[in-house]
């Protein structure tokens, strides 16, 4: 019986009750699923407000202050199922949950996928079922048209995984999951420090906030004033150049991004080139520690500190070169990008703040390169800025 579901599985067909919200029933495949063109805004909808930055909770608000009705009250109105909710009580009718809305955004159906056994029975006996772990999922791929795409579908999980933490002043990382160290790729770490009395907020490389002065990369501290200062400066800039002349800016844009592709994937090539080679020598001085060992040339403790060290710059080797591989292998922007990036500033209008929702609409990332002074004493930081849609063009 296992096996010929599984089969069945990997022939693209699923056991289902209900087709996810956006999804119906195939006519033609009853262990089929495609796109329900009357419910698949809703779930545009619920991902474009995430992609822009919108949690669970003001999802949830947006949803039910426009009155859309939830998937259970869906599948009542249209095969009677769920009467003892909502039977009498339309007032239900879009009453959504959070857990509703994260189970939306997290569900790989939505790119197409089909995943199985993600709970299983504990055995014939006890009808209990229990959580899987994700690595013992069943993941079968490209199984239905998708509605979402992996672009957006990825973009999301990572503003999930890097969900801004409220603070104990009440008040949360606006930049969360957006800044990254220009040199190691590692996401910068917030912090707060006191000084005569008075609370500075900052930023260091996370890799460094882990290892300190032992690790490879140095500190790229920042403060977060500083940061705020430059960034809304810059977003401002580019509103009110839109206003003024759109034609002109698009214009711009399309050649900055030219130029910047090509600088960028110089740049790029020469990183990679850079990290595979430095790769290969901590390989090879990773196997000659342990021959050292081995041969009883160095102690156990020497080794054990040595293997450490290698072991951590071989991790942060491999994520930046699977980082500069995926940056590589990005589609080229183009004008309708441009297009795109000029309507989300159109929207924006000219913000006189900052915020989270603001802040991943317009910005992919955010790289800070390390500090360095001039020949004056002057303390000079250079902050690149990411665009969606049209990269780096300041």
């Amino acid at each position: 019986m296992k096996a010929a579901l599984k089969a069945k599985f990997l022939a693209g067909e699923n056991v289902f009750a209900h087709a996810p919200l956006g999804y119906k029933r195939d006519p033609d495949n009853r262990n089929g699923i495609v796109i329900d063109e009357e419910t698949r805004w809703i779930v545009e909808k619920i991902f474009d407000l995430a992609a822009h930055g919108a949690g669970a909770a003001r999802i949830v608000r947006i949803l039910m202050s426009e009155g859309i009705p939830t998937p259970g009250y869906i599948n009542y109105m249209r095969y009677g199922t769920f009467s003892h909710i909502y039977e009498g009580h339309e007032e239900k009718a879009g009453v959504w949950t959070e857990k509703q809305v994260k189970k939306i955004l997290t569900n790989e159906v939505y790119i197409g996928n089909s995943i199985h056994y993600r709970q299983v029975g504990i055995s014939y006996k006890n009808k209990k079922r229990v959580r899987q772990p994700p690595e013992e999922w069943m993941r079968v791929e490209n199984t239905h048209e998708p509605i979402i795409s992996k672009d957006v579908f990825d973009q999301v999980q990572k503003q999930i995984a890097s969900r801004r933490r409220m603070q104990r002043d009440k008040t949360t990382q606006i930049f969360a999951g957006l800044l990254k160290c220009a040199d190691c790729g590692r996401s910068m770490s917030f912090a707060t420090n006191r000084y005569q009395g008075r609370e500075y907020k900052y930023y260091n490389c996370g890799s460094y906030k882990e290892y300190g002065k032992h690790g490879s990369c140095t500190s790229h501290y920042i403060r977060y004033k500083y940061l705020y200062s430059y960034v809304l400066a810059r977003i401002q800039h580019w509103c009110r150049q839109v206003q003024q002349n759109e034609e002109q800016t698009l214009e711009h844009l399309l050649k900055a991004g030219d130029k910047e592709r090509a600088a960028t994937a110089k740049k790029q090539t020469s990183d990679l080139k850079k990290a595979e080679k430095r790769r290969a020598e901590v390989d090879r001085a990773f196997v000659k520690l342990y021959e050292d060992w081995a041969a009883e040339r160095i102690t156990e403790y020497n080794f054990n500190m040595l293997s450490q060290k290698y072991q951590t710059e071989q991790e942060e080797l491999e994520e930046k070169i699977h980082t500069l591989k995926t940056d590589m292998n990005t589609v080229k922007e183009t004008a309708e990008n441009a297009e795109k990036w000029i309507e989300l500033i159109k929207k924006v209008g000219y913000p006189k703040e900052l915020n989270a929702e603001l802040l991943n609409t317009l910005i992919e990332k955010i790289l800070i390169h390390e500090a360095a002074k001039d020949e004056f004493g002057t303390r000079n930081q250079d902050i690149e800025i990411i665009y969606r849609f049209v990269g780096k063009i300041d």
